[in-house]
């Protein structure tokens, strides 16, 4: 017992640090053997690895091929091979579509760049995939003159149909001006005042289903200045043109017709019609089917969509018009953001006015991510030709069942189902055992740190408490923002696992595709940590400054009123920058009421991550980033620089020098590193994409920075004489009041930490004073003579 008394308080603290260092690192390496355990034996998923070949993708329970494929696994061929004809070469195409030649028009013609020639690969009745013969565009047309041949469509309707569909052929370079002309041109092509032949309206349905693949970008900025109302001619026009097919369909990847004619039909009418899934998003790879004479609707897991059309008059004819995807339609209310399929259906009674009579039921089964999204809510709406937008007069919500969703309306024309979705974040566990204990242990070392640097300022006489108190305060509220605030409170609402609580009473119109729980409270907490995290950066970076000035630019005192430049820098700068980011996010969403996850995540309250796309505009970047990468690369500059000129710089001169330990050496290096954050540089190896190489780094990183306060409380606290002498002043009144009379000696022997005094006398007159370990009695006299900077 007397041994242990003896025992340098020194070696004591280090003995206590080293476990505790020890302790946490073994629980480090404890969680990383958990997680790769976990990640090992893992639970299959649903699917089997690589059960969707050449492409494919599960979805809901099945593979969703591309269109060059079919099949239960994606693995039947479902594309006609390259190919020539004449001096055209054609790559390889999927059935249903036309592909495009090789050979453009020349660059002196009118259409230059555009392909010459395009050519059919369909499937017959037996089944055989076949190719068609080319069909050869005219290189001095495009759509802009074709427009203005809109007169001669009567006399030469033909040419102009196919001359549209070549040069919509490639929907990636269809411009708005573009989809324009062409919905101009196919729009006077229905147009039964134009008596335009049944061949030319058939391939102009092909060019319709080529324009719904341009981008909605481009759909959009054409709606804007549509002021012929081309799109509204169109729509109307393919309504009309649905009655007049006979009994036949025309069926295209993006759009599908269908025609009924009811013989001897008297009284009631009902005419069901039904799309049913296919191996892939084209309509094409599915099918259709009517059912005349029936009274209800017969929805099973392979309809997609299914409409009863009922009528209480005698009833000739009607039509039935799929549109796979909503780009014909640009509503002003509703915005979609998402790239989950929209379907629209239109259906018309004969060629009369409306029938008061008629009545339709639908079903439609929404098509998305069911791992990533849940549905919402949903809308029963139809498009009104006067407001050109959607709307939900005349139409109500039916029971969902089965996972389909149910409308009704009491009129005909085009309709849809708008669905709002709510996203399924997976929010994090709580802060693991060594987060919790690295910032508990941060916590308690900072906030003893910073109260021992006020308290006994006056008797170290050091220039650089307010830096440290700065940062060590900073680096305080940051940590305990992130313990108790980084959770997102949103992940303990409840969130229903099936859609039966949806709303079916209310038919109210939707605004937005995907909505959001706004959390202010959680917005305000990634600002908080933004803002705390780059004002510890901006001390870091400081520190190193000052450190540069004091080492290294000796003969040059520090500028006046620095303290207060360096604080209004220190301070002042980061919330400039955050202000300023927050400012431009709110003022560029507009009327979005989710502005703030273009700010922070849902996960966890902290800044957005965006996409890789997005990654240069995004706000993450250039106010997080990049200013912390430029302080990052400043400090370590600054480090090294101190590190080669002072701390491992050996004068032979200095005999006092030549003792200094290289474990010495290596505290001071260290103790300098952990002040200019250098340790934060592990979170770039977190970006590794090897998940293994990045978890090992995870927690290294998580080790080192959420001990962060806790080094800073051991090299500039612990290790320094006044705190030891206290500590063993403390620790002899302990022994004293358990009667244990023997004197405790000195603690720690006087040990000089004389390396910067020997520097400084080497040097010419200083105008400050800095140590980098704590100072003995031998360096008072050389403080004193610059106690008037100490203020400081």
């Amino acid at each position: 017992m007397a041994s242990c008394r003896t025992c340098d308080l020194r070696v004591l603290v280090v003995i206590a640090c080293g476990l505790l260092t020890a302790i946490i690192l073994g629980l480090g390496i404890w969680r990383t053997v958990i997680r790769m355990q976990r990640v090992t034996v893992a639970p299959e998923s649903s699917s089997p690895i690589a059960f969707c070949r050449n492409g494919g993708t599960w979805e809901n329970g099945r593979c969703i091929c591309t269109e060059e494929w079919k099949g239960l696994r994606c693995t039947i061929a479902n594309f006609c091979e390259n190919s020539t004809y004449m001096s055209f070469t054609f790559g390889r195409i999927p059935v249903g579509r036309y592909g495009t030649s090789l050979q453009t028009c020349d660059k002196n013609t009118l259409n230059a760049g555009s392909p010459i020639a395009t050519r059919m690969c369909s499937q017959s009745k037996y089944g055989e995939i076949e190719l068609q013969n080319a069909t050869i565009g005219n290189c001095n047309e495009n759509l802009e003159t074709l427009e203005n041949q809109i007169d001669n469509i009567t006399m030469d309707s033909k040419n102009i149909s196919t001359e549209a569909q070549i040069l919509t052929s490639d929907a990636s370079k269809l411009t708005a001006e573009n989809i324009t002309s062409a919905t101009r041109v196919v729009g006077q092509l229905f147009n039964e005042s134009r008596k335009a032949e049944a061949e030319a309206k058939k391939v102009a349905v092909t060019t319709v289903s080529q324009l719904l693949d341009a981008s909605e970008d481009a759909f959009q900025r054409a709606a804007a200045t549509d002021n012929s109302k081309a799109f509204t001619t169109l729509i109307e026009q393919m309504e009309s043109y649905s009655l007049t097919l006979g009994n036949e369909s025309v069926v295209e990847p993006n759009i599908a017709i269908q025609t009924v004619h009811l013989e001897d039909s008297s009284g009631s009418t009902g005419v069901r019609f039904s799309v049913f899934k296919g191996s892939s998003e084209s309509l094409v790879s599915g099918s259709t089917s009517v059912d005349p004479n029936v009274d209800r609707l017969d929805p099973d897991g392979r309809i997609e969509l299914q409409i009863l059309l009922s009528s209480q008059k005698s009833t000739n004819v009607c039509g039935f018009v799929v549109y796979q995807n909503n780009k014909l339609f640009q509503s002003k209310t509703f915005t979609a953001k998402s790239d989950f399929s929209q379907k629209i259906i239109s259906s018309k009674v004969n060629e009369s006015e409306q029938d008061p009579t008629v009545s339709v039921e639908m079903v439609f089964s929404p098509k998305y991510n069911q791992k990533e999204y849940q549905l919402h809510a949903y809308a029963c709406v139809y498009w009104n030709f006067l407001t050109k937008d959607w709307d939900t007069y005349g139409c109500y919500k039916d029971k969902i069942a089965d996972g389909f969703l149910g409308c009704r309306c009491n009129h005909t024309t085009n309709f849809a189902v708008l669905m709002t979705f709510k996203k399924d974040y997976k929010y994090p566990e709580s802060l693991d055992i060594l987060s919790n204990i690295g910032c508990a242990l941060s916590i308690a070392g900072l906030a003893l740190t910073i109260i021992f640097q006020i308290v006994t300022r006056k008797v170290r006489k050091t220039s650089v408490t307010w830096v440290l108190v700065s940062l060590c305060t900073s680096m305080l509220i940051f940590n305990l923002i992130f313990v108790f605030g980084i959770e997102n409170s949103n992940k303990n609402l409840k969130i229903s696992e099936s859609n039966t609580d949806i709303d079916v009473e209310n038919n109210e119109m939707l605004t937005k595709d995907t909505i959001d729980i706004p959390n202010p409270s959680c917005t305000a907490i990634a600002a908080l940590l933004h803002y705390f995290l780059l004002v510890t950066f901006t001390w870091n970076g400081l520190s190193a400054t000052q450190l540069y000035f004091l080492l290294i630019r000796t003969m040059k005192p520090l500028p006046q009123h620095f303290i207060i430049f360096i604080s209004l820098i220190g301070w002042g700068v980061p919330a400039i920058v955050v202000a300023v980011t927050v400012g431009i996010i709110y003022s560029q969403s507009g009327n979005n009421s989710n502005w703030e996850l273009d700010y922070r995540q849902e996960e966890i309250c902290w800044l957005a991550i965006p996409n890789s796309n997005d990654f240069i505009k995004s706000p993450f970047l250039w106010s997080f980033i990049i200013p912390t990468t430029i302080l990052l690369i400043s400090n370590v500059v600054i480090l090294i620089i101190i590190t080669v000129k002072v701390l491992w710089k050996n004068n032979q001169d200095l005999t006092s020098t030549k003792k200094f330990s290289s474990l010495k050496k290596i505290l001071s290096t260290l103790s300098i590193a952990v002040i200019f954050g250098v340790t934060w540089i592990l979170a770039y190896f977190m970006l590794i994409d090897d998940d293994d190489v990045r978890i090992v780094f995870s927690y290294i990183f998580c080790l080192f920075n959420t001990t962060q306060g806790f080094q800073i409380f051991y090299l500039y606290t612990v290790r320094t004489k006044i705190f030891q002498n206290e500590a063993s002043k403390v620790l002899k009144s302990l022994s004293s009041s358990f009667g244990r009379v023997t004197s405790l000696p000195s603690v720690t022997p006087l040990r000089l930490r004389v390396r910067v005094y020997n520097m400084l006398r080497s040097l010419p007159v200083l105008h400050e004073h800095f140590r980098l370990l704590e100072s003995s009695e031998e360096e008072k006299t050389l403080s004193e003579s610059y106690q008037a900077n100490s203020s400081i």
